[in-house]
């Protein structure tokens, strides 16, 4: 008995449109997790690139702090250099200033420079000469001038001209 014209045909429960579906979302899942790795694969390689770098910051911290360090050092240098220099330049003006001091009938055989004085040795034709042409401008500089002089071999006299300059004037004429 046969109640259809038409023949039957298999049925099936994946049907053209199911399989249509299933391969777009297969597809879709697919993509979904190539998607998901590349982003984990990336947020990897951004963290051991930020620890990498966190390294070379800590690192570049240490090498700033030691330039900071060479450079309060090489300023401190620096510093001590110009005060040496000064201090040269007015030793070497103020043995200039003493040389031309001395007359030229009076020979020096030495000169000692001390913090706050000069004591100088030398030998002069006579006590007037040495008075009137040397130290007269020692006192004009020095607080306090003390003469010492001793017969010479040819008649000539040796001294020993010591002079002071008291600190104590000296830092109240600075203020």
């Amino acid at each position: 008995m046969r109640y259809s014209y038409i023949s039957p045909r298999k049925k099936s429960a994946i049907t053209q449109e199911m399989q249509l579906l299933l391969m777009f979302f297969s597809i879709t899942v697919f993509m979904l997790f190539l998607t998901s790795s590349f982003l984990f694969f990336k947020d990897y390689r951004f963290q051991a690139q930020k620890e990498i770098i966190w390294e070379k910051k800590e690192q570049l911290s240490l090498d700033v702090a030691q330039m900071q360090e060479h450079i309060t050092f090489i300023q401190k240098e620096e510093a001590l250099a110009h005060k040496v220099f000064m201090q040269n330049s007015v030793l070497k003006d103020s043995i200039t200033n003493l040389f031309d001091l001395i007359p030229e009938r009076i020979t020096i055989s030495e000169a000692n420079l001390l913090k706050n004085g000069l004591i100088i040795y030398g030998i002069t034709p006579n006590k007037d000469v040495y008075n009137f042409m040397l130290q007269a401008p020692l006192r004009s500089i020095f607080h306090k001038t003390y003469s010492s002089f001793y017969p010479y071999e040819n008649g000539w006299l040796r001294f020993v001209s010591t002079n002071y300059i008291d600190e104590e004037e000296e830092s109240f004429h600075a203020r």
